[in-house]
């Protein structure tokens, strides 16, 4: 697939808006003195976008990973758009826990900004979560859903997310292809999510009934 742009009307954050967004986020550090630590529910557990010194298992609660954000780009098309995760409000989340590298932590997240939100208004906000680990509750940086935004697709019945997942596709991959690599790789870091299995289960019905 083409990467057919931004579409128009877009408006796409520039170099001041993510550097708004890092010192922002340094600022409000709630623990500037411990490791500064990343949640990871999706794509970055298996498309880290930084390296990092340590990582552990860690469970987000009140939030849950939700496909409630649309794609026209990327996984997706403008005519065909497809759907993403995020996290959303309510329930819990089990993910995986990146200690950063303590060295020019700002340029960290303006990588990591740039690769997780690109358009105004801003959809994946990023948010300072407490979150439960085998020797404690810590601080890490996570993104959580904006439902301001214009891409917010609310709480989705699966069939119908499986409908998009199966037939969804952009310049970087499928929708169905994202699915299949979050649940491969949170299977083996002991994360058995049974939602992401029902769905999985239901994309590839949807992709039999199609081919």
């Amino acid at each position: 697939m083409a990467d057919t742009g931004p579409g128009p009307g877009v408006i796409l954050h520039d170099d001041a808006d993510y550097a708004f967004w890092v010192e922002r986020t340094l600022a409000t550090h709630p623990a500037p003195d411990e490791p500064t630590r990343l949640f990871a529910y999706g794509s970055l557990i298996w498309k880290a976008e930084l390296p990092h010194v340590a990582e552990q298992p860690g469970l987000a609660r009140g939030w849950h990973r939700a496909f409630c954000l649309r794609m026209t780009r990327f996984r997706g098309t403008h005519d065909r758009p497809g759907l993403m995760m995020a996290l959303d409000r309510g329930g819990q989340c089990r993910g995986v826990l990146y200690d950063l590298p303590p060295d020019n932590l700002g340029q960290q997240l303006d990588r990591l900004f740039r690769r997780e939100f690109t358009v105004k208004p801003i959809n994946s906000m990023p948010r300072w979560l407490r979150v439960e680990t085998a020797g404690g509750k810590v601080w890490a940086l996570g993104f959580v859903m904006n439902r301001a935004s214009p891409l917010y697709a609310g709480r989705l019945p699966l069939p119908e997310v499986a409908k998009v997942l199966a037939r969804s596709c952009g310049h970087v991959g499928t929708g169905a292809e994202y699915l299949m690599n979050t649940v491969i790789h949170l299977e083996a870091r002991g994360i058995h999510d049974s939602r992401l299995w029902q769905l999985q289960r239901l994309v590839a019905a949807e992709i039999d009934a199609t081919a």
